[in-house]
């Protein structure tokens, strides 16, 4: 709870400038919040679940109900600064062919976190990054491309892939994308939805000169059922996208995948870490006061 209720506090700083709504999607949490939070902040929507419906399809709940231009998509584990929201609304209003933007993330320690900008897992990047090549060449822009190594932190560039975490989207595009796709329980949509964005005519954008922070892993849980929902949200993708390209190449994801899977599973013994309970949908109804 007290991780959602930092965020609240912080999207309410940041929302200060405009008209907004912010919905909060409780995949049937039981740290508390579902009681005390709605008090704490009476001006919150609350979608309450009885069950944990995933990410994708609990995106897709709050989204019905925001009536806003643009639809913010944000996890409960992130802090944001007071501009950080009236600077991304001011960058789609002159940035007409930008679909979806997201930021330069940071965990506590403002460490910059390489997922905030990220390229299509297309069948030669993702074979860079399962076999660690990307690890060993960080700024290359050919075994690097699946973390966009090549662009600086800090700069403003258009980017395949941007992070669930932190993800603003024009309300008519995501409509017209009928949204995430729920088959991805919890990871990969991400993925799947920026593809759709740059297929439809628009450009993904990172704002490596806007910051939020990320307690990365705060809100999931590292144990069998998050791996076991990551690495099937990579065979889907691949599954769904990738379908006619040669079977080498697809084997070769599937390989890596099952791969890295294995070893991820062998990796328990050392790691633990819970599942993503609340999702936020944040909408802000009109830019004019910009």
């Amino acid at each position: 709870m007290l991780l959602l209720e930092q965020c609240l506090f912080s999207l309410q700083e940041a929302t200060k400038e405009f008209e907004h709504e912010i919905i909060v999607v409780d995949n049937n949490s039981t740290d508390g919040s579902r009681e005390q939070l709605p008090l704490r902040f009476p001006g919150a929507k609350f979608i309450m679940n009885n069950e944990n419906l995933g990410f994708a399809k609990a995106c897709n709940q709050g989204f019905k109900i925001a009536s806003g231009k643009y639809i913010l998509f944000l996890n409960p584990d992130t802090i944001l600064s007071e501009t950080s929201l009236t600077d991304c609304l001011t960058f789609f209003e002159t940035h007409p062919d930008a679909g979806a933007v997201g930021v330069r993330m940071t965990d506590i320690q403002k460490r910059f976190l390489k997922e905030s900008k990220r390229g299509l897992p297309t069948p030669s990047a993702s074979f860079y990054k399962l076999f660690g090549l990307s690890a060993v060449f960080p700024r290359s822009t050919i075994f690097s491309k699946y973390y966009e190594g090549h662009l600086p932190e800090k700069e403003n560039n258009p980017v395949d892939v941007l992070s669930g975490a932190f993800m603003i989207i024009r309300k008519e595009i995501f409509e017209k994308l009928n949204g995430f796709d729920e088959r991805f329980f919890m990871y990969g949509e991400d993925i799947d939805l920026s593809f759709r964005v740059l297929q439809s005519g628009y450009k993904n954008y990172y704002l490596g000169t806007v910051s939020v922070i990320h307690l990365k892993g705060g809100s999931t849980m590292y144990n069998y059922e998050y791996i076991k929902s990551f690495y099937g949200a990579m065979n889907l993708f691949v599954k769904k996208h990738y379908s006619n390209k040669p079977v080498l190449f697809r084997l070769l994801l599937f390989t890596g995948i099952y791969v890295r899977k294995m070893l991820a599973v062998f990796g328990l013994l050392f790691k633990r870490r819970n599942t993503i309970q609340h999702i936020i949908v944040y909408s802000p109804r009109s830019s004019e006061q910009l």
